[in-house]
């Protein structure tokens, strides 16, 4: 086995930390022979509940999980960490506008970006969770400005696995059957499920999904609209939020990251905007990406048509009112 590497999870008490602890501690994330040791980040009031999380890994006894350490403290959470989970997030309450929300998201992801940049390795690879999440990795990055800004990305991977989902569903088949879905944008009620240029495995021959549904208004209307309020539907059942399917996500997008994505695969990761696709620059947005050594690269050259062009831009225009918002509230 290899050292061990150092993995912070923010958030470490709530819903999505419990399920994905356990697949980072079990291996799930950065291989099965990688050892891990785990810093738990969360606030005070919580700290019992983080105690008892503790207690509950040591008793599960596996074997690649070499510490844990609870922590109220970001400078014990970061320090020297090679990847970070930012799953805490100050969550929206009832009659609270989209501006609130960022403000109070604001003061954690400054806070917390600031702490990487002073004490987490140049390396990191940090993945923000926590919602509005686009934004907020947006601004953990701004205040963490010697770790490169390539190093920071949002979690969309839920939405591309919902979205493809859908389509295994639809057609009858395995989700493994189901490749190259694309979310462009936010993850919000804006994003733009993409499946123009995914493939699938139907009927025993590889062909383009929009070739095997057969249906075009579908993937219009119905489909875009499913995948964008999935979120909403799992509250209006569940009462809470999507927990054990944002922790899978999270597994999925930090394993890809790790490792790298296959041969003509990609996978859709909110990263920062360099000006494809004529995405204004500057804001995280969700782009297909192919990943080769911890680095990740744009899909470049893939036919965007008029009905695709408006659904991106609808997207990134409330990204951009997003970053204006709360770079003008970190400002003031």
């Amino acid at each position: 086995m290899s050292e061990p590497i150092k993995v912070c999870v923010t958030g470490a008490a709530g819903q999505i930390a419990y399920s994905l602890l356990f697949s980072i501690a079990k291996g799930n994330v950065f291989g099965k022979n990688q050892p891990v040791i785990l810093t738990l980040l969360d606030i005070e009031p919580v700290q019992g509940v983080l105690n008892g999380i503790v207690m509950e890994l040591m008793d599960c006894a596996m074997p690649l999980l070499k510490q844990v350490i609870p922590t109220v403290k970001e400078e014990v959470a970061f320090m020297d960490i090679d990847a970070a989970f930012l799953v805490g997030a100050s969550p929206r309450r009832e009659g609270m506008e989209r501006k609130d929300l960022l403000k109070d998201n604001i003061m954690i992801f400054q806070s917390q970006g600031a702490a990487m940049d002073k004490w987490a390795k140049k390396t990191v690879k940090v993945l923000v969770v926590g919602n509005p999440a686009n934004t907020n990795a947006l601004i953990c990055s701004r205040f963490a400005p010697s770790i490169p800004r390539e190093n920071f990305s949002c979690l969309t991977r839920l939405d591309q696995n919902r979205a493809q989902a859908q389509i295994a569903s639809r057609l009858g088949v395995a989700n493994s059957d189901v490749s190259n879905v694309i979310i462009w944008g936010n993850h919000s009620s804006t994003l733009f499920p993409d499946v123009r240029h995914a493939k699938v495995v139907y009927n025993g021959k590889k062909m383009s999904v929009p070739e095997a549904v057969k249906d075009d208004s579908y993937l219009k209307n119905e489909f875009v609209s499913t995948v964008q309020k999935r979120g909403a539907a799992v509250i209006q059942a569940r009462k809470l939020s999507s927990a054990m399917s944002a922790a899978k996500a999270a597994v999925d997008h930090m394993h890809d990251w790790w490792f790298g994505t296959k041969k003509d695969s990609w996978v859709s990761m909110g990263v920062m905007s360099n000006g494809s696709y004529g995405i204004p620059e500057g804001i995280i947005y969700s782009f297909p990406v192919r990943i080769s050594n911890q680095q990740w690269e744009v899909v470049e050259g893939l036919e965007i048509n008029d009905f695709a062009r408006e659904k991106m831009d609808v997207t990134a225009k409330e990204l951009v009112e997003e970053r204006d918002t709360a770079i003008h509230l970190c400002e003031n």
